[in-house]
C-alpha cells in the first residue's frame, strides 16, 4: 500500500509500506494492507511505517489524522519529524523551557498549552533516543 505523511511544511515520506502503527486518540492501531476505510485522530505520539523491505521507520508527531483509503493511507500531522532527524540537543532545550514555563507560571489558563508543550519535546526526545544507533 502507498504511505504518505504530510504537514503544513510539505511532505515529510511518501513510498509503499507492509503497515502503518499511529497513536490514535482513542488508543494505538495499525493498519495493513487491504484494512477498512476509515479517518481516525491522533494524538502526540510515534508513527512508526514498515517499508515494503520490513524496515521500521519512526516519526514523531503531535497529532493529525490519518485517512486510509483503498489506494493506501495519508496521514495529515500538525508536525512530523523522522526520529533519525530529530536533533537532540534542540529537543532537550525545548523540554527544558517548558518545565520551566510550567514551573513559574500561576496563570492555570496557559498550563494547559504548556503542558502540551512539555509533551511534545519529552515524545521527540524519547522517539529520538529509541533511534540511536540505527
Amino acid at each position: 500500500m502507498h504511505v504518505e505523511i504530510v504537514s503544513p511544511t510539505g511532505r515529510i515520506f511518501s513510498g509503499d509500506a507492509q503497515g502503518v502503527k499511529a497513536p490514535g486518540v482513542e488508543g494505538s492501531f495499525e493498519v495493513l494492507r487491504n484494512h477498512a476505510p476509515m479517518i481516525a485522530a491522533i494524538e502526540i505520539g510515534s508513527i512508526v511505517i514498515t517499508d515494503s523491505v520490513g524496515t521500521a521507520i519512526t516519526f514523531a508527531t503531535s497529532g493529525g489524522f490519518v485517512e486510509v483509503r483503498k489506494d493506501g493511507v495519508i496521514v495529515l500531522a500538525e508536525t512530523a519529524e523522522r526520529a533519525s532527524d530529530i536533533d537532540l540537543e534542540r529537543a532537550k532545550t525545548a523540554e527544558k523551557r517548558a518545565v520551566e514555563a510550567l514551573e513559574s507560571s500561576e496563570d492555570s489558563s496557559s498550563k494547559k498549552g504548556m503542558t502540551d508543550a512539555l509533551d511534545r519535546a519529552r515524545n521527540r526526545l524519547r522517539i529520538s533516543m529509541g533511534s540511536v544507533g540505527t
